[in-house]
């Protein structure tokens, strides 16, 4: 006979179900200590800059990605149809590999950077509007 353990199946246990269509209310974006101060605290106005902030940001990260999508495809189809990248060499690589190596990061980096400096623009607004009431 063998003299191997035996094997023991180890699981989680199973998630509690979920009920599907149950959405979180607007109220759960209030700082905790805007709404402990009075039980009304949260009004329609707040919902409003709320919803605000949100679309605001979601149109920022869209401009984001697809300017970005518009710089990755325009150095792909650069490196694709200059043939003239491929003659040139730099340190004995051709220029196009160079590009396609290393020309996305600094992309990468600029449209981080907008990114975040937008979305901290959204957000300074969207707390001096909340503290202006």
């Amino acid at each position: 006979m063998s003299d191997a353990p035996r094997r023991v199946r180890v699981s989680a246990d199973p998630a509690p179900p979920r009920v599907p269509g149950i959405r979180r209310p607007v109220t759960r974006s209030v700082p905790v200590a805007a709404a402990s101060t009075s039980p009304g605290a949260f009004d329609e106005a707040d919902a409003v800059y709320d919803r605000a902030l949100r679309r605001s940001q979601l149109r920022l990260a869209l401009g984001a990605v697809a300017g970005f999508v518009v710089v990755v495809v325009a150095l792909t189809l650069a490196v694709a149809l200059i043939p003239e990248l491929d003659r040139w060499t730099l340190a004995g690589v051709p220029v196009s590999w160079l590009l396609h190596a290393f020309a996305f990061y600094p992309a990468i980096v600029v449209f981080a950077v907008l990114y975040t400096r937008g979305a901290t623009r959204n957000e300074r607004r969207y707390r001096a509007l909340r503290e202006r009431e």
